[in-house]
């Protein structure tokens, strides 16, 4: 099986290349730089270069593939830059692209998103389908809301002969190496001499290390039927206060609560995420693929200490 992914040489995609590979699956790369596509090759991918804006390619690479995996979006652009709404559209036009070039074959594309937010509850896989397919075609929707419709478009395609479903990933993918939310966490407490949680701490975040997440890939890439929605979720709800225990626990920092009015001055641009309660379930994927996790959860991942070694100069 020739598998065509995007994001190969990302966080996810890292792990992902490798479970396909030890898999038996061939896997084809897209590549913007020299580096990503020395690293993708060094792994044993086939490299096609490219970005999400060049569309020809996407629908080369996708027609002529048995399946396709979506990682990649322009984080430098959404975050860095400022213009979520930007990387989001960008996103769009890559998966009508690839969707296009499946059209009425039955092969599988995997669309790469995030776990809903649910007030009061665990959210599961029947929600966050509230947003129409093409909704994203609507100016005044934030990106975020842009992406759910992508998501939405994607399982769509089900019935345009795609076997078209949707992983969606919880807040935190962890494990050795992780610069996302836990390691901004960490630097935070470094910077600022104390292990911060947002408000009383009960907020919680759904998490996976990232070896279980690119499984989930895998069998979905394999076996989901068509339009399915998957939650690659270990930890259903991880408490802030927690994780900043074990932060302080590590860096022997006090563990304080910062006040709402604070947090932006404290957490940055991390606040936006800190300030629900994400809760989400993989119930229902679980009965659905069989998958479950085998990886340590976040405290026990987070107690390893990998993520409190600093560079050695």
């Amino acid at each position: 099986m020739r598998v065509f992914v995007t994001g190969a040489s990302g966080w996810i995609g890292s792990a992902v290349v490798p479970d396909l590979i030890g898999a038996g699956r061939e896997v084809v790369g897209l590549a913007r730089s020299d580096a990503s596509a020395d690293a993708l090759a060094q792994a044993g991918v086939t490299v096609v270069r490219g970005s999400l804006d060049d569309l020809d390619v996407l629908r080369s690479a996708s027609a002529s593939a048995d399946g396709v995996i979506h990682l990649a979006f322009n984080h430098e652009l959404a975050f860095e830059g400022g213009d979520f709404r930007g990387a989001a559209d960008a996103d769009r036009r890559a998966v009508e692209a690839m969707g296009e070039a499946l059209a009425g074959s039955d092969k599988p594309f995997v669309l790469a998103s995030g776990t809903p937010a649910q007030p009061g509850r665990a959210a599961t896989e029947r929600d966050g389908h509230e947003i129409a397919p093409g909704a994203a075609d609507n100016s005044a929707l934030a990106g975020p809301a842009a992406r759910m419709a992508t998501a939405e478009y994607t399982l769509s395609l089900a019935s345009r002969g795609v076997r078209s479903s949707v992983v969606r990933l919880p807040r935190t993918n962890h494990g050795e190496g992780d610069e996302g939310f836990i390691a901004t966490l960490v630097r935070t407490a470094r910077d600022k001499g104390v292990a911060g949680y947002y408000g009383d701490g009960s907020n919680r975040w759904p998490a996976v290390h990232r070896l279980d997440s690119a499984r989930m890939f895998r069998v979905a890439l394999e076996d989901a039927p068509a339009g399915s929605t998957l939650h690659a979720v270990a930890d259903e709800g991880v408490a802030l206060r927690d994780i900043a225990e074990v932060i302080g626990r590590h860096l022997d920092v006090p563990v304080v609560s910062v006040p709402p009015e604070e947090a932006a001055g404290h957490f940055g641009w991390l606040t936006m995420v800190l300030s629900s309660d994400q809760p989400a379930s993989s119930a229902l994927t679980r009965e659905l693929t069989g998958w479950q996790p085998t990886q340590p959860g976040l405290l026990d991942d987070l107690g390893k200490g990998h993520y409190f070694r600093t560079p050695s100069l």
